[in-house]
């Protein structure tokens, strides 16, 4: 109990240093956003998303053994073994240099090509889309040796230092926001210097802290036959999967290009800053969680790490609902507010996203578990080729003439089946019951969003859209959530523990 009431707590300490840094990092962004697609131009937004995309497509190597150091890293944490920890960092640290160089030879040759050749661009801006091209292939490549680094830290669960960075980060990035302003160059050009320099300084940061913390980060590259091979085990079937995932992002970003051109991914590209808004509550949370989780399964301790795995899908869920409802019932409004000029389709796009969002929201935990007991082969395979499922449809969608909305409905309801899938294949591997998760978890997050919805629906269709109705929409929500959570959401004895703490407060208050 004392073991884990104590990981109970530093779950919520660093649950609040990631909230913190969440909501800053959103709050800049959201300014930033807006700055920089009036400084830019529409078209010249949605070019640098789609040209950005080509390099992430070739980067997807990176989720894979981003994945695999960060399972090891934290496994090894959980047993203690240090030496077998500071093997497993050089071996990712080699890995994820070799996936750099790989990912530049492809960015050169294949990449070039499909920038050249295939993507919409209009030709005065082909010469300022290559600038783009380039400094993005040497921002991934910094990201992609950075990984372990990253994956050092939060091992060790140092949120704190996760936070102050981050926010760093993001006032480093508010920086060339003023630059862009002020700036004679071209600023398209200008805007892809200035992220390398921001991405180049952040890794310098965290690996300097790293070299000073922590010894097992000391470069020393040893072959280590086994190793390697468990590490590419992990990693090849993480690689199917995260393939999969990269497809159906960047792979519908260039459906949408080539049906609609790039003001449409100008749409898109502002649905997806909503979205990395929205799911931040949910996934700072999980990455508090994810360490514990896997710390749990090398302990052999599987009831604890159920019981965390359930918890954490339903909070998740309820996290991320808590933005959802007002934002999704307020969209025009807030976007009118935060762009001024707002691209086609970008209401429509952020709703859909919104609701996919909320499925994904739960996935997460049970993706932590197939990492905890190294079994991915099958979970990938099968939820990897439903994500591929989604380009494809789509396609055939925009080929019969329907709406670019329809690629994001594919989208929700293939994450459904993903979701379904992952539960039955994990059971498995594990000892769980999935009607205990459906009734426990998904059925409790069905009624929160239903009930919880009722008041700010009706009071949204009432009212004409202004700031006051924003208002009341928002605080409606909130506390509407808050209620259904408490009434509905949480068990008997979490209720009566939240119920001790505030008549605990209250009293200490009164005295």
């Amino acid at each position: 109990m004392t073991h884990s009431a104590t990981n109970n707590k530093q779950i919520a300490k660093n649950t609040t240093m990631l909230y913190f840094r969440m909501l800053f990092n959103m709050l800049v962004t959201l300014y930033t956003s807006r700055i920089i697609l009036n400084t830019l131009g529409v078209s010249d937004y949605g070019i640098y998303n789609v040209v950005g995309g080509v390099v992430i497509m070739f980067s997807f190597l990176n989720s894979a053994m981003g994945a695999a150091t960060s399972r090891f890293l934290i496994f090894e944490l959980g047993r203690e073994d240090f030496p077998q920890l500071k093997k497993v960092f050089n071996a990712s640290l080699s890995s994820h240099m070799a996936i750099a160089l790989l990912v530049l030879i492809l960015s050169e040759t294949v990449g070039l090509w499909f920038l050249t050749h295939e993507l919409v661009i209009p030709e005065e801006r082909m010469g300022a889309a290559m600038w783009v091209y380039q400094f993005s292939v040497l921002s991934a490549m910094i990201s992609l040796t950075q990984v372990p680094y990253n994956a050092l830290i939060i091992a060790h669960e140092k949120m704190d230092i996760y936070a102050y960075v981050s926010v760093l980060d993001t006032i480093l990035k508010l920086l060339i926001v003023y630059f862009l302003k002020i700036g004679n160059f071209d600023k398209l050009k200008l805007y892809a210097v200035l992220f390398f320099g921001v991405s180049s300084v952040i890794a310098l940061i965290y690996r300097f802290y790293c070299v000073r913390n922590y010894e097992e980060s000391f470069i020393s590259f040893k072959w280590d036959k086994k190793l390697y091979k468990e590490l590419f085990s992990f990693s090849v079937w993480e690689l199917y999967g995260g393939f999969a995932l990269m497809g159906m992002g960047q792979g519908l970003n260039m459906l949408l290009n080539i049906f609609f051109g790039p003001t449409v991914n100008a749409a898109r590209a502002v649905a997806y800053q909503v979205q990395g808004a929205v799911l931040g509550l949910g996934e700072n949370f999980i990455t508090a969680v994810k360490p514990q989780i896997i710390k749990y399964y090398a302990e052999n301790n599987i009831k604890e790490m159920m019981k965390l795995v359930f918890s954490s899908s339903k909070y998740s869920f309820f996290l991320t609902f808590f933005l959802t409802l007002p934002l999704y019932l307020e969209m025009p409004f807030v976007l009118n507010i935060w762009l001024k000029t707002v691209p086609d389709y970008t209401i429509s796009f952020c709703r859909l996203i919104l609701i996919n969002n909320l499925i994904w929201s739960m996935r997460s935990p049970i993706v932590t578990c197939f990492h905890a007991v190294g079994q991915l082969k099958v979970a990938n395979l099968v939820c990897g080729s439903l994500f591929y499922l989604i380009v494809v449809v789509s396609y055939f969608c925009l080929k019969m003439g329907m709406p670019p909305e329809s690629v994001f409905v594919v989208t929700i309801v293939v994450s459904i089946m993903v979701q379904v899938t992952e539960l039955f294949l994990l059971k498995n591997f594990i000892a769980f019951s999935v009607k205990d998760y459906t009734l426990q978890v998904v059925l409790r997050c069905i009624m929160v969003m239903i009930v919880s919805a009722i008041a700010p629906f009706l009071l949204s269709n009432i009212q004409e859209s202004n700031f006051l109705r924003f208002i009341i929409i928002s605080f409606t929500s909130v506390f509407s959530v808050l209620v259904s959570v408490y009434a509905i959401g949480i068990n008997h004895e979490t209720r009566a523990m939240i119920a001790s703490k505030w008549k605990a407060v209250i009293h200490k208050i009164k005295s």
